[in-house]
């Protein structure tokens, strides 16, 4: 539940009727689904149970967004204020009223519409992610007075709240857009590969964080990975690309930092997949130089990057939401990714030698999605 002083200050800040509306529906409670629930109901995109899908989402996104625009108006240290969360907060209103503005579905031809909208909220929310992370900054760079890492927790919280609703938001209106694709990919049901080849994955994520690294420093440390190439697994392409992807960008910088003037030749990323009985984890390893242990606990807060801050007046966005080094957002939106379907990520580190991040993927798929 929201407290009354969360709820007063949005009521203050937009127009009453709509203030009751956001209240009434973000008091309501959400509904839950599962990776396996999702497969099932998916497997038949009958006419009826699109219908029924776009009903569901007609009542459960309302609820959703309704939170997570509460929230934004009661940001702790004015960050509220800043004009990346305005904006985005005016984001999250737009898709709530274009919602609650939406008529009741009752047959295909309403569904489809009701489709088309959905997908444009989608669109609406693509750099939701990059305008946080720049309000996080704009909120850093403002802050001249000293405080102390307590309050700074609740920044952290709200963050890991907003994130992982936001996943969920996504992959629901995800869901239920692929299932109208005509012609869909073997083995696919909506946006869950039933057969999806991690060792493929890892593949292609590793040259896309390789170009970028070449990109930046000129050449980029090898990447060798490891495991059964015929293994499969249920799971969410864009999730494990997403996930692998800002890994073994992490490493490759590590390393090749750490290298950059060395005569000796750059030892390689090494990739891990391993299939378990409960979960299918993937281990990336790095010779970068570690991170020291009192750094440990700081990697997966939003206030912390070992990369240079990014220069924010020159923001132009980023079209797929993909996070870049700098803003420090990465590994804790990763772990927020594997945790959405009741997985994790852990890093161990070695100071002075490197780092091993440990992706651990449910194979169970009966976990709930967790509903912040």
């Amino acid at each position: 539940m929201f407290s009354t002083m969360a709820v007063k200050k949005a009521a203050e800040s937009f127009s009453k009727a709509l203030a009751d509306e956001v209240q009434r529906w973000g008091g309501m409670k959400q509904t839950g689904v599962s990776l396996r629930y999702m497969m099932e109901f998916g497997a038949r995109p009958t006419q009826k149970n699109l219908l029924l899908s776009a009903q569901f989402l007609h009542k459960e996104l309302p609820t959703r967004i309704a939170r997570r625009a509460i929230e934004l108006e009661a940001l702790p240290f004015g960050l509220s204020d800043e004009p990346a969360v305005l904006k985005v907060r005016d984001w999250y209103l737009d898709s709530f009223r274009d919602l609650r503005s939406f008529p009741e579905i009752k047959d295909t031809s309403d569904e489809l519409a009701f489709t088309q909208m959905i997908k444009m909220i989608k669109v609406r929310h693509n750099n939701v992610v990059p305008a946080m992370a720049l309000g996080v900054q704009q909120l850093k760079r403002d802050m001249n007075r000293k405080v102390v890492p307590e309050e700074l927790e609740e920044i952290h919280q709200f963050l890991d709240r907003f994130y992982l609703s936001r996943i969920g938001i996504r992959m629901l209106i995800g869901q239920h857009v692929a299932l109208h694709d005509p012609d869909p990919e073997p083995g696919c049901i909506g946006q869950i590969n039933t057969g999806l080849s991690p060792m493929l994955v890892a593949q292609i994520a590793s040259e896309d964080a390789r170009s970028i690294c070449y990109r930046e420093y000129g050449s980029a440390p090898e990447v060798n990975i490891y495991g059964d190439p015929n293994f499969t697994f249920p799971y969410v392409p864009s999730h494990l690309h997403l996930m692998v992807f800002e890994l073994v960008k992490n490493s490759l910088r590590a390393v090749q930092e750490r290298h950059m003037n060395s005569d000796k030749e750059v030892p390689p990323v090494r990739i891990i997949v391993a299939d378990g009985i409960e979960d299918v984890t993937i281990k990336i390893s790095d010779e970068g130089g570690g991170i020291p242990r009192s750094g440990l606990p700081k990697i997966f807060t939003y206030l912390y990057s070992t990369a240079k801050d990014p220069p924010d007046e020159n923001y132009k966005g980023v079209s797929n939401g993909v996070t870049m080094a700098g803003y420090g957002f990465g590994l804790p939106i990763s772990r927020l990714y594997a945790r959405y379907f009741g997985g994790d990520l852990q890093i161990i580190s070695m100071e002075g030698y490197g780092t091993d991040a440990y992706l651990h993927l449910s194979r169970l798929g009966d976990s709930q999605e967790p509903l912040p």
